[in-house]
């Protein structure tokens, strides 16, 4: 039987729904300003890695397969094994998107059970605590800008670097519940002399309503802003001015078929720049170590001019004695230039 005619009937057609965000055309005469268009950070808002692209950057909710702290800082309790991803992104226009993380649940038993001679019979014994670490980079820049001075001559070929590095702490303080938080860490070189540094937070919590049903709340970047000063360029001419990040607050859902072999996310993400955005995304075990997946993303109820960002993608993985090797692909439709290709490989131990 061919593969695509064991596919669930409802996996077909969410692929045929985003195949629609694909092949209809969009014309955007005028389009509608939106002031998330102008926010500062949008490169940490563009996802983490080809998983979650792939999956339409809807994550907040998903406890199942390799995790990273970036879309829930709640999630890394729930993550098997130690897991290292990386990944890099083919973009257009001379820029880059880097990404590197490391997850990692940790259960810690009471002294009393692991001294006791019932501990060592029972190996099922479950942990009287479990919190989960997970930290990671985001590396992004633009490179071979053309540099000109005052009269229009051509000086040197200039560059931007832009990075997020966050880590996170979550515990899990129920077979239901559990809390996260992320410090961020943002660094911005603009040019020569001026540079700029950031933090903010991360908050999230992951709700277990059945085994297969998960409810998520999210805020992402408290207090992040950028402060600016021009004076190592400008002298006495020089500004001062913040920029700040929009607050997103996110709810979000996630459902696993185990009969079927696929899962689906969505989530619904707020911010105090204007935007309502739906992002939906599902996964399917099509075969042994293999998934494919699609995804939407930026669906804004807010704008309708504002571009949706269809995405695809495929993992799959190895085991070699005691490591799981796997790798993964995306590709995300991009509005206004070339479209996105993000290849990574993550290491299960």
């Amino acid at each position: 039987m061919p593969i695509l005619l064991k596919i669930p009937i409802f996996y077909k057609y969410f692929l045929f729904t985003i195949v629609l965000f694909l092949v209809v055309p969009i014309s955007f005469a005028q389009p509608k300003f939106s002031e998330m268009s102008v926010r500062p950070g949008a490169f940490s808002r563009m996802g983490f890695g080809a998983r979650g692209i792939g999956f339409g950057n809807g994550l907040s909710a998903l406890t199942d397969g390799n995790l990273v702290a970036y879309y829930n800082p709640a999630a890394s309790v729930f993550q098997s094994g130690n897991s290292f991803q990386t990944g890099y992104s083919l973009l257009s226009l001379n820029r880059t998107l880097n990404f590197l993380s490391f997850t990692r649940r940790f259960e810690f038993f009471s002294i009393k059970d692991t001294t006791s001679d019932n501990y060592l019979r029972n190996s099922s014994k479950k942990p009287s605590s479990i919190a989960g670490l997970s930290a990671g980079i985001i590396n992004s820049g633009v490179s071979k800008i053309d540099g000109r001075d005052n009269n229009g001559l051509k000086t040197k070929e200039l560059s931007t670097l832009e990075n997020l590095f966050f880590i996170s702490v979550a515990n899990k303080f129920s077979e239901r519940l559990a809390l996260g938080l992320s410090v961020k860490f943002y660094y911005y070189k603009l040019y020569e002399k001026i540079t700029t540094t950031g933090v903010g937070f991360d908050i999230g919590a992951i709700y277990k309503l059945t085994d297969n049903l998960n409810l998520s709340i999210m805020f992402a970047d408290l207090n992040s802003k950028y402060k600016w000063d021009s004076g190592p360029v400008y002298g006495h001419n020089g500004l001062t001015t913040e920029n700040k990040f929009p607050l997103l607050k996110k709810l979000g859902i996630f459902y696993k078929n185990s009969e079927y072999k696929f899962i689906i996310v969505g989530e619904l993400e707020s911010s105090n720049a204007g935007t309502d955005i739906i992002k939906l995304g599902s996964e399917y075990n099509i075969i042994q170590n293999f998934y494919i997946r699609a995804g939407v993303d930026q669906l804004n109820l807010s704008n309708s001019d504002w571009p949706v960002r269809p995405s695809f993608g495929f993992s799959y993985s190895h085991k070699i004695n005691d490591y799981i090797v796997g790798f993964d692909y995306a590709f995300m439709i991009e509005p206004y230039s070339n479209d996105r290709h993000i290849i990574g490989v993550n290491f299960n131990f």
